[in-house]
């Protein structure tokens, strides 16, 4: 056995070694290609790939194909420069009803734009704007930075909320997209993710928790609770934290490519 009890979980190192294989041979350059992190990814402007990041995470459930055809096309609809056609105002041209991912619009893509444009307007970046939120420095700073970002958004969208752009149950929601957002952002290592953001650290990051991540866990005996929500993934990046205090995100590699085949 290794590790920490957390909720009576202990990692066996049976299991600790299949993370750890399974992380290291997912989390490749060839994972690049077929997932949405390609697309900030494309850009070297900081602006450029927090944008790209943020809404690229932001449509990403469903089909992986279909998810990475609609980034793509997203970007081109942005003429492959976000900021530029962000502070532009550019998408108030959009026909609102034009789709671009499933149940997200134009008219969705235009409300989250207006609100970074807000942002952006007066700071050079994402990253600046957020440490000086002070989000670095609380409990849960994945919640933190979305109820913050929640805030700019509804000033900027006349009071209202948009829950196609970010989830509204802040006590509850397991924030997946913005977990996989932040974890592009802030993991260093040098082969997926971009680390372009220094203000926090991959110690302070949660698992993106969704469906498949939430059934492998348990398969594996390193979750117990039941729903995939925000307790969920608060008891599996801790148990997680065990392995690797410094990076336990990393393990999301190995969660994701357990039971689907990836052949990375």
């Amino acid at each position: 056995m290794t590790g920490t009890v957390i909720n009576d979980i202990v990692v066996s190192r049976e299991v600790a070694d299949l993370l750890e294989s399974e992380a290291a041979r997912i989390n490749s350059p060839a994972f690049i290609a077929d997932d949405p992190v390609q697309f900030p990814r494309r850009y070297s402007a900081l602006p450029d790939i927090e944008i790209a990041s943020l809404l690229s995470a932001t449509i990403a459930w469903g089909n992986r194909k279909m998810i990475c055809r609609d980034c793509d096309r997203m970007m081109s609809m942005m003429d492959s420069s976000p900021y530029a056609f962000m502070m532009d105002g550019a998408y108030e041209s959009l026909d609102p009803d034009a789709n671009v991912h499933r149940t997200f619009f134009n008219r969705n893509l235009q409300y989250y734009l207006r609100g970074l444009r807000s942002i952006y307007s007066r700071y050079p970046s994402l990253a600046d704007w957020a440490r000086h939120q002070g989000v670095a420095c609380m409990e849960a700073p994945a919640w933190e930075f979305t109820s913050r970002l929640q805030y700019e958004f509804m000033a900027a969208g006349n009071g209202c909320a948009d829950s196609r752009c970010l989830p509204q149950n802040l006590d509850k929601t397991a924030l997946k997209r913005i977990n996989m957002a932040l974890r592009w952002l802030v993991r260093d290592d040098g082969i997926v993710d971009m680390g372009v953001w220094d203000f926090l650290k991959p110690s302070q990051l949660y698992i993106p928790l969704d469906v498949h991540v939430g059934n492998v866990s348990r398969s594996l005996g390193l979750l117990t609770r039941k729903q995939d929500d925000r307790r969920a993934v608060n008891e599996l990046t801790a148990v997680m934290r065990t392995l690797r205090p410094e990076d336990p995100v990393i393990y999301d590699y190995a969660l994701f490519g357990i039971g689907i085949g990836c052949k990375y």
